[in-house]
């Protein structure tokens, strides 16, 4: 199988350079090596553990009473799903595209936080994220020297700073607000960085990067500002918004969303994701809902659940068989879990604004529901012999269609 990256518009390889969901990057890397394989499993397996545990400490927060939750790890929640899960998963599959042995330290650094900080030792595990945050910044920038455009340049590697600034903040012990409107930058600017490069097969006039651009700087000034500690936020509100914005425009899960199959579901994932984007930039904007017990969930569930849990359903069946070397299939009873994780995201900011306890519960629990419904559906479709394709046909859900 060779090796070279797809081919864009005008020659132009596309080869991914960002994280989370970037399948290009993934599928143009090479099989895992019997060497390299064991490791990635013993990556993937730490971000998975931190995904676990992060959901448990999740149902703990909301007030459900849970058996085996250690209190100190309660406090740890959000660190272990930005930092731990999503963090982790990042690293690996920035290590993946790069295939450089010295690029397994990023991924190595991520999953060393995620024993120090379940082992309660923050420090170490403050150290350890940092220090995968920094080496994550220099690979973007080291994986996109290539690129003529400055912004393709740049904007992987300020996601991944911020996510650096935001463990900074953690471990001077700053309000909480301030370090999660870094890590909320890091996770938004990844993905909007993967989808701003695979907006050049669309070919967005030039007026539409310096939007993206001033989204970008908007977006960053509030999250300087602490303004999640405020009682407005009117610069993260505006960056948010016109981040969601210009993805529904630009992004090209417009086009391949009327195909068929996988390109459609992925596509799907992308445009319910920049949504709850949108939708969370408005949960700011809005003075009154500062009165709201639950704002500040509300809007950071509306984007670590609604807007990047969404990419991760809708690029897991690319990204993890380049990761581990397993074939994973679609099934388009997959669009259960999807739409039961709408609809958590949905029930948790009706429970939010309105402070009834009951319904947030039952949130965090569909939320479990919709995650090992997605991953036994996909296990189960995974199983099952895929028939033969007839001669002289193409694999329609290619890696550059289902983007």
């Amino acid at each position: 199988m060779s090796s070279r990256p797809p081919i864009g518009p005008a020659g132009r390889g596309v080869r991914g350079s960002e994280s989370l969901a970037s399948p290009t990057a993934v599928a143009s890397s090479h099989h895992p090596s019997l060497a390299l394989r064991p490791l990635r499993f013993v990556l993937l397996a730490c971000g998975l553990i931190a995904l676990v545990v992060g959901l448990w400490t999740g149902l703990a927060r909301l007030g459900v009473g849970l058996m085996g939750v250690a209190p100190r790890l309660v406090e740890f929640h959000g660190a272990l799903m930005v930092c731990g899960f999503f963090g982790t998963l990042i690293c690996i599959e920035r290590a993946v595209a790069l295939n450089r042995p010295l690029a397994y330290f990023i991924p190595l650094f991520a999953a060393m936080g995620v024993v120090a900080l379940l082992a309660g030792t923050i420090t170490l595990a403050g150290v350890a994220f940092l220090s995968a945050s920094v080496a994550l910044a220099a690979a973007s920038l080291w994986n996109m020297r290539r690129l003529q455009s400055a912004l393709l340049a740049l904007a992987p590697s300020i996601a991944a700073l911020c996510w650096g600034l935001g463990t900074l903040t953690w471990l001077a012990e700053r309000p909480l607000g301030e370090s999660a409107g870094w890590w909320l930058a890091f996770l938004v600017l990844t993905v909007a960085a993967e989808r701003l490069e695979l907006s050049r097969i669309v070919a967005p006039p030039a007026m539409a990067k310096v939007v993206f651009a001033a989204a970008i700087a908007v977006l960053l000034i509030g999250v300087a500002r602490g303004e999640l500690e405020r009682p407005l936020s009117f610069f993260i509100g505006s960056g948010l918004i016109l981040c969601g914005a210009w993805l529904l425009i630009y992004d090209l899960a417009r086009r391949t969303v009327r195909l068929s199959g996988q390109i459609r579901f992925t596509a799907l994932c992308m445009l319910l994701g920049h949504c709850w984007l949108i939708v969370a930039g408005l949960e700011l904007l809005a003075r009154p809902l500062h009165l709201v017990t639950y704002w500040y969930d509300a809007v950071v569930h509306a984007i670590t659940l609604g807007f990047v849990l969404s990419m991760v359903f809708g690029h897991a069946l690319i990204i993890f068989p380049s990761v581990v070397g397993l074939k994973l299939r679609y099934s388009p009873v997959l669009y259960v879990p999807l739409l039961l994780l709408h609809m958590s995201v949905a029930i948790r900011i009706v429970g939010d604004f309105s402070g009834w306890q009951d319904i947030r519960s039952v949130s965090g629990f569909l939320t479990i529901v919709a995650l090992i419904g997605f991953a036994i559906t996909v296990a189960v479709a995974s199983i099952r012999k895929r028939p033969r394709a007839l001669p002289g046909t193409g694999n329609l859900n290619g890696v550059e269609a289902s983007r």
